[in-house]
Formats: C-alpha cells, sequence, structure tokens
C-alpha cells in the first residue's frame, strides 16, 4: 500500500471513530469484532498487499460495526426491491403506511339498488373522457374494488381518456346488503349486481349514453364477467352492445376446480387477525400474497376491519368458522406469544383483542357453497361469448384441455405473465395495464379503418 493510501485509510478511520465516541469503541463492539480491531485509537490493521481493504466493509480487518449504526441492516419491514419502477416496486425500506383510494379514483359511489332490496352498492370511478372506454373491474373472493387501484392508474397514464368503474362485491368493501341477501354469492347473484353497478353508475355520473366497455375480472370476478358477457344483457339491441371485450385474470374452469380441494387448507394459513393495518399489509407482503408493496398498501386495508371500534368483522379464524366475539380469541385458539399462563382470563381477551383487533372483513370458508358454482361451465362460456376475449395468466400450466384448444384455434388472445403471482395485476400493475390498453385499441371498433373496396379502386383507375 502506497503512503498516500495509507493516509486516507488513516483519516478516514480517524474521522469515523471521532464520530462514534472520541476515538474509543464500545465494549460489545469489541467483543464482536473478533480481534479484527487492532490499536485502541479504533484504527484497523490493514492489509499492505490489499489497496481494496480499505474500502470493502466486507474484507478482513475492517472495523466492525456497532449494533447502533445499523450498517448491515435489512430494511424497514425486511422487504426487498421489486423488479419495476415507481408503482411496481416493493417498499424496500419504505414506509408500510396505508394509501388512500383518492390517489387513485376520482370518486367513490354509493348505489342504492332500484329493485327495493336495500343494498346499496359502493364503487370506485374515474369517468372516461372524450369518448374513451370505461373499463369496468370485478375482484376475487375476499378482495376488494381497490385491488384494481393502481393498474387503474396505470391504464390511464398510458391512456388518459380511458375511466375506471371498481365495484365492490356484496359482503366485501363497503357494499351493504341487508340480512341473509348479504350472504348471497351465487354467480348469478354477482353477475346481475354487476350489471346494475354498471347501469346505476351510469346514471348518478350523468353519462348520456353508455361508454365502451371493457370487463375485466380476477378470479372469481372473471367468471363474473365472463358470465354476463355470455348473457349478452348489456346488448342495448339484439345486435349492438357497448361491449367490446372482456379480460380474465389468472383463472380457468379446470384449475380453479382443482383448487378449491385445498380453499380451506389456505385459509388455515391465515392470521386470524392482525393488531395494526401495517402488520396485515407486511404479512401480505412477506407471504409473497401480494408482491407489490404500492398494491398492498392500498388494497389491503379494504380486507380488514377493526373489530375494537364495533367494526363488523367476518373474517374467519383460519379453519373457516367465524369468531365467537369481535374481540376476544375462540376457545380452541392459541396465540403465538401465550407460552405464559395469564393471570386472569379478561387479561387474555384483552391482549388478544389487540393482537387480532384488525380481523378479516369477509368470513371466506361462509361462502364454501358457491365455490363450485362459480366455475362450473366457464370455460365454455369464454369461448363462447361475444366480443374480444383476453387471458392472463401467472402460467401455462393453468390452461385446461377446452382453452388450450381454443387458443392454439385463436379464438382469444393469451398472456402470460410468470413472474406474477395469482394477484397479477396487483403483483405488476404496469405490464397488466399495457396488456389490456393494447387489448382495446385491439377490439376498438371507432378505431376500425377498413380498406377501400375495389369498384373504388378501379373507379380511380388503379390497378389492382
Amino acid at each position: 500500500m502506497s503512503e498516500l493510501q495509507r493516509r486516507w485509510a488513516r483519516a478516514k478511520m480517524d474521522a469515523h471513530v471521532g464520530s462514534s465516541g472520541g476515538g474509543r469503541l464500545d465494549e460489545e463492539d469489541g467483543e464482536a469484532s473478533g480481534g479484527e480491531v487492532g490499536a485502541a485509537d479504533g484504527r484497523a490493521s490493514f492489509d499492505d498487499d490489499s489497496a481494496s481493504s480499505a474500502s470493502s466493509a466486507s474484507s478482513a480487518g475492517t472495523v466492525v460495526p456497532s449494533a447502533s449504526q445499523h450498517l448491515f441492516a435489512r430494511p424497514q419491514g425486511g422487504l426487498s426491491r421489486g423488479r419495476g419502477g415507481s408503482t411496481g416496486s416493493s417498499s424496500g425500506g419504505r414506509t408500510l403506511e396505508p394509501i388512500a383510494w383518492t390517489a387513485f379514483f376520482e370518486r367513490e359511489l354509493f348505489l342504492e339498488a332500484d329493485d327495493g332490496s336495500g343494498i346499496v352498492h359502493h364503487a370506485y370511478v374515474t369517468s372516461p373522457t372524450g369518448g374513451g372506454p370505461l373499463f369496468v373491474m370485478h375482484h376475487g373472493a375476499g378482495s376488494s374494488g381497490l385491488s384494481f387501484a393502481v393498474v387503474g392508474a396505470e391504464i390511464r397514464k398510458r391512456l388518459p381518456a380511458a375511466g375506471i368503474l371498481s365495484l365492490d362485491a356484496r359482503d366485501h368493501g363497503l357494499t351493504k346488503a341487508p340480512g341473509d341477501l348479504g350472504t348471497d354469492l351465487s354467480l348469478a347473484t354477482l353477475s346481475s349486481d354487476l350489471l346494475a353497478v354498471i347501469r346505476l353508475a351510469q346514471a348518478q355520473m350523468h353519462w348520456p349514453d353508455a361508454p365502451p366497455l371493457v370487463l375485466v375480472g380476477h378470479s372469481l370476478g372473471g367468471a363474473v364477467v365472463t358470465d354476463l358477457a355470455y348473457s349478452g344483457r348489456l346488448n342495448t339491441t339484439p345486435t349492438s352492445s357497448p361491449l367490446l371485450g372482456f379480460a380474465v385474470l389468472d383463472v380457468v374452469e379446470g384449475s380453479a376446480m382443482d383448487a378449491l380441494q385445498s380453499m380451506q387448507t389456505y385459509l388455515g394459513t391465515r392470521p386470524p387477525g392482525f393488531p395494526t393495518l401495517e402488520n396485515g399489509i407486511e404479512w401480505h407482503i412477506r407471504s409473497r400474497t401480494v408482491r407489490n408493496a404500492t398494491s398492498a398498501r392500498t388494497s389491503v386495508p379494504a380486507l380488514l376491519v377493526d373489530g375494537s371500534r364495533g367494526g363488523q368483522a367476518g373474517g374467519s379464524d383460519g379453519d373457516g368458522h367465524e369468531d365467537r366475539t369481535e374481540t376476544g380469541a375462540s376457545s380452541t385458539s392459541i396465540s403465538e406469544d401465550s407460552a405464559q399462563p395469564s393471570s386472569s382470563a379478561s387479561t387474555t381477551d384483552g391482549s388478544d383483542a389487540k393482537r387480532r383487533r384488525w380481523r378479516w372483513r369477509t368470513n371466506l370458508g361462509a361462502t364454501q357453497p358457491f365455490w363450485e358454482g362459480w366455475f362450473v361451465g366457464l370455460s365454455k362460456k369464454f369461448l363462447g361469448a361475444r366480443g374480444g376475449k383476453l387471458l392472463l395468466l401467472a402460467g401455462t400450466d393453468r390452461l385446461d384441455t377446452e382453452l388450450t384448444i381454443g387458443q392454439m384455434q385463436g379464438k382469444y388472445a393469451l398472456q402470460v405473465f410468470p413472474e406474477a403471482g395469482h394477484f397479477i395485476h396487483e403483483d405488476l400493475p404496469e405490464k397488466t395495464a399495457l396488456t389490456l390498453v393494447d387489448f382495446y385499441h385491439r377490439n376498438n371498433r371507432g378505431a376500425l379503418v377498413l380498406p377501400p373496396k375495389v369498384s373504388e379502386l378501379l373507379a380511380q383507375g388503379k390497378k389492382v
């Protein structure tokens, strides 16, 4: 090592030691260093043959940082940085604070059903402009309309004239249904709800005509939009419809029916509740349920309800059964930090209420009677519906035989994102938005330019 390098290294080390406490290392640091710290003045014993050791924190002979410096600590929350950009990256070291819906939508709608049922549908909307399309989003079971918040914003970045309408299904989000109506989650009911929300939103937003529609559904929502498209109930006349096409995200009949066999097992792996919203968001990211921190911070808060404020928690205890109380645990539930016996039952209930303050809003276990009906016949309806068709999958292994044959025959467009999880649109909002906007352009009848007729070319004296 040259004299200049030695001076540089010593100057750096002296500055470091001086800032950390008058040239003296902590006693804990000395024990952790394992003899790597040399002189009492805090300087490290450098290897003269290695000029790079002065700048490498991992080289032998460097000063071991104290615990208070957190030099090698994980970012806040222990989250890894994602692949994408601003809305497509995970929050390595960033806050887990929830993001409000107002960052993504123009307004929220409370739409009272006009059939006298007393149901009040809730939806988020941003109006289309200049004849732009309206992307109508339907979430999957247990999710909410905010599942499409980030991807909706990405769509509008690429297609500013587009509108977004994203609803909460009954028994999800802020949609309210009285009595037993809230537990009717049959496919026919959800399909009728979607149609009602589109028409009620058109009336409340004072759209003179129905805008061109692109239906987008994830998981259960994919079955709902397919059923509505197949039924033809969106037709304004027997031969015309505002529906340009529909997109189904990561659900096909074959794999969905197979997955139902392990649904209760999946529910058993979920925590029954969380002490804070941030804990709920972090769990979704760490478990890779949602692989994008921005999406998780936006969508997860709507999945949980605060039981300590008297909220109606519909969550399950992990086995698909409703909790017996909103703030207390079931008698068979054992918490993670209950190794020491409690002094009283009330103390146990109180601490458990804090650990499980935020409960699941929707009791997925209670929807089991409807599971099979959601997906039976999905492939046939998907291929038979009018309009453009797009299937987005997280893996080609999800294709069943009927859809594989249909794809070979060119009956629909297929896009696969193998790097995404089940929540494709939340994991990869930018790529999903690009795919949906391209799908719209390919099915936009208003932009369709027909080639000139042969007779017109001949009349112009052109050779054909």
